[in-house]
């Protein structure tokens, strides 16, 4: 059975940095993209990044360009989201995912596995 459990969040003061982390476990991975989305209160949930577990590739959305780094360690089947220069508008739960192949990486509801969420708010 798929695992995923995300750690990390907290509270932040604006321009702050936060590193989260996503520990995966039961399968193998290496056909499989992993991302992270995003949902603050009353919005709908929204991509954030994604890398393939095989090779390096990864994606962002515009809005974290330039701040959040996206990694993963292959031997620990863990990812990472690493968030730096936070704003209060980056406040939401953050939640790692996982799903099969390489396509349409920002559609949240192709993938097949999500963790429970892990809450990051920035303070102004």
């Amino acid at each position: 059975q798929v695992q995923l459990v995300e750690s990390g969040g907290g509270l932040v003061q604006a321009g702050d940095s936060l590193r989260l982390s996503c520990a995966a476990s039961g399968r193998t991975f290496s056909s499989y993209a992993m991302g992270w989305f995003r949902q603050a209160p009353g919005k709908e949930r929204e991509f954030v990044a994604s890398i393939m577990w095989s090779g390096a590739r990864s994606y962002y959305a515009d809005f974290v360009k330039g701040r959040f780094t996206i990694s993963k360690d292959n031997a620990k089947i863990t990812g990472y989201l690493q968030m730096n220069s936070l704003k209060p508008e980056d406040t939401a739960v953050y939640y790692c995912a996982v799903k099969r192949g390489t396509f349409d990486l920002g559609a949240a509801d192709l993938y097949d596995y999500w963790g429970q969420g892990t809450q990051v708010t920035v303070s102004s």
